[in-house]
C-alpha cells in the first residue's frame, strides 16, 4: 500500500466546496473519480484543508492510499487528463505510510484579495471582493496585529463550529496576520495551525468595516473579545478567498 500526496490548483467558482456531497461538484468527489478511472480502484481522498463554494485554493493538498503501481509521473499525467479544466495536479510524492494531509498539517496560509474601487473589473469579479468606498489601509494592518497569537475566535467561527464536545473548542493559534495594498488592490493574508470554518472571511468582513471606519480599533478590539458571532457582521464573500498552501514538519 502506497500513500500519495499531491499538491492541488484549483478555481473554486463552480464547486460546491472542497468536501465530498450527495449533490453538486467537489473537489474530493472530481479526484476520486479520476482515481477510479486511472487505477480502477475505489479510493477516498483525504485533503488539508475545506474550503467553501467559491473559494479557490493555489496550494491544497490531499493524500490517499493506493496499491497502484503507476509510477508518480504517471499518475500526475493520468489524473490532469482526467480532471475538469478548472483543477490541476501540481505535484505528487509518496509520503509516510502513517502521514495524514489534515491532521499532520501545521500551518496553513489563506490569503484574501480586495478589489477597491467604485469601477467594476469584469476580469476580477470571480477572484476578488469588490469594495467601493476608501479603505484605511493602516486601520486594517492595526485590527490584524491583534489577532496574532492564541484566542478565542468565537467571535469569527461559523455556525455550529467549535460545539462542545470539540476538544480544542474556537481557540486557534494565528502565527502571521498581514495586509498589503497596490492600490487599488489589497490583499489580507493569514497563517494559523488551523482555522474554523467561515473564520477567514468573517475576519476580513470585519477589517473591511474597520477599513471604512464603520468601526474603530476599540471596536473591533471589543469584537473579539467578545466571543459571540452575532458582535461581528455579514462575511466577506467566498470568490476573494484563496488556500495559498499548506506546510508540514517533514514534507516539502
Amino acid at each position: 500500500m502506497r500513500n500519495v500526496l499531491l499538491d492541488l490548483e484549483y478555481d473554486g467558482t463552480d464547486f460546491r466546496g472542497s468536501q465530498i456531497q450527495a449533490a453538486g461538484r467537489t473537489i474530493q468527489g472530481e479526484l476520486e473519480r479520476a482515481l477510479r478511472q486511472l487505477t480502477q480502484q475505489d479510493t477516498r481522498v483525504t485533503l488539508a484543508g475545506r474550503t467553501d463554494a467559491g473559494v479557490h485554493a493555489r496550494g491544497q493538498r490531499a493524500n490517499f492510499r493506493t496499491l497502484s503501481g503507476l509510477p508518480l509521473a504517471t499518475l500526475q499525467r493520468g489524473l490532469n487528463a482526467l480532471l475538469p479544466p478548472d483543477m490541476a495536479v501540481r505535484r505528487v510524492q509518496e509520503v509516510a505510510e502513517g502521514f495524514h494531509a489534515r491532521f499532520d498539517a501545521r500551518l496553513r496560509v489563506y490569503r484574501y484579495t480586495l478589489y477597491n474601487s467604485a469601477i467594476r473589473s469584469p476580469l476580477a469579479r470571480r477572484y476578488a471582493w469588490q469594495v467601493p468606498g476608501p479603505l484605511d489601509g493602516d486601520a486594517m494592518a492595526a485590527g490584524l496585529a491583534l489577532l496574532v497569537g492564541r484566542h478565542d475566535f468565537a467571535s469569527y467561527a461559523g455556525a455550529g463550529d467549535g460545539a462542545a464536545g470539540r476538544p480544542r473548542g474556537t481557540v486557534r493559534t494565528i502565527h502571521t496576520a498581514r495586509c498589503w495594498a497596490e492600490w487599488p488592490w489589497l490583499w489580507v493574508e493569514l497563517a494559523a495551525d488551523s482555522f474554523l470554518r467561515h473564520m477567514v472571511r468573517n475576519v476580513v468582513g470585519e477589517l473591511v468595516r474597520l477599513g471604512q471606519g464603520t468601526i474603530d480599533l476599540a471596536g473591533f478590539r471589543a469584537t473579539g473579545e467578545a466571543r459571540d458571532r452575532a458582535r461581528a457582521g455579514a462575511p466577506a464573500p467566498p470568490q476573494g478567498l484563496c488556500l495559498e498552501r499548506v506546510e508540514y514538519d517533514d514534507v516539502v
